[in-house]
């Protein structure tokens, strides 16, 4: 391989929605692998773990998607979904019906013509099951996700849970006060829960005390161009919500590709809170009334993000108490 200049790494780490750090590390590492492969490059099947992952599989997976042909979301990994939409695709085409993207599947592909356009069919399937769950929280699972140890935003989640837990949903702390699960851990424990949204809460940290304010990340790559629209939507709510109720500096709302947003099924959206390295946001963190604040902020942008437009109300007016007396519990 190329010797990269800390430059190259540089751009290609924000060309793929990474950390821009300049160092080569194991997810860069990863990104760079999966960036050598194009569509016809290779055979593709469904394996033992790890799966194939690579460009070419995110390029057979949107193309299946334009054409209908649910494979789930455009991750570039080759999981049973994926199999299962390539089945339904040769079938459609009358060749061997075996799951594996060979010659023969890639030919067939190429000659079809798309009959939609800009990946509509995941938007509109994700979007269906977001409304088919229905406005009230009654009947959603939501999974909070506290960063590390970090004992400020366990007492957020405590908080947001407890909220949530009165108004009839069902929700999931992946830690408790002192263990640290991995991150797969985490990413397998929302899986194997079918959550309908996950929260992952976090503070940020920058050599320069300066860097100040809250920011919201989303599923989204640019390389491959997709992203999660109800991840999409809900980082904009819970962005706009904390703004609107808190003096936090916003620091605005921004697609990656990191494991949690790609890896996890549900929906989920990375929240940092201030910066550890800030003076200024560690005390307001610091604020158990502050942090009541941030948990009432994140419950209304649960709330909103499950009801029609009609029914949503202004940026930051919304309260519990608005709910309840709308019935929206159980």
């Amino acid at each position: 391989m190329t010797q990269l200049s800390e430059s190259d790494i540089r751009s290609f780490q924000q060309a793929r929605g990474l950390s821009v750090t300049g160092v080569v590390d194991e997810v860069t590492t990863r990104a760079l692998e999966e960036s050598r492969w194009k569509l016809g490059d290779r055979s593709l099947n469904l394996q033992e773990s790890p799966l194939m992952r690579g460009d070419d599989v995110a390029a057979l997976q949107s193309r299946l998607s334009e054409m209908g042909f649910d494979c789930g979301r455009v991750d570039g990994i080759f999981g049973v979904r994926t199999e299962s939409a390539v089945r339904d695709f040769q079938k459609s085409v009358g060749i061997t019906i075996d799951g594996k993207c060979g010659p023969a599947t890639i030919i067939a592909l190429i000659r079809l013509t798309k009959i939609v356009s800009g990946g509509a069919p995941l938007a509109m399937r994700e979007n269906a099951m977001q409304r088919n769950r229905g406005p009230a929280l009654a009947n959603k699972t939501i999974v909070l996700n506290p960063d590390g140890t970090d004992e400020l935003v366990y007492d957020v989640a405590v908080r947001t849970e407890g909220r949530l837990l009165a108004l009839g949903a069902s929700v999931f702390l992946t830690r408790g006060l002192v263990n640290n699960p991995t991150e797969s851990e985490r990413i397998n424990f929302a899986n194997s829960g079918n959550a309908d949204l996950m929260i992952s809460l976090h503070e940020d940290v920058y050599e320069n005390e300066k860097a100040h304010g809250v920011s919201t990340y989303y599923y989204g790559s640019d390389a491959h161009g997709v992203h999660s629209i109800v991840g999409e939507r809900f980082a904009s709510l819970v962005q706009r919500e904390i703004c609107a109720r808190t003096d936090y500096a916003n620091c605005r709302t921004h697609a990656k590709t990191w494991d949690l947003l790609r890896l996890t099924k549900a929906p989920t959206v990375r929240i940092d809170l201030g910066y550890k390295s800030n003076p200024g946001d560690i005390a307001r963190l610091s604020r158990p009334d502050f942090r009541d604040v941030i948990a009432e902020a994140l419950v209304i942008a649960i709330q909103r993000l499950y009801l029609a437009a009609e029914d949503d109300a202004k940026t930051g007016v919304l309260r519990i108490s608005d709910l309840r007396k709308a019935g929206i519990r159980p």
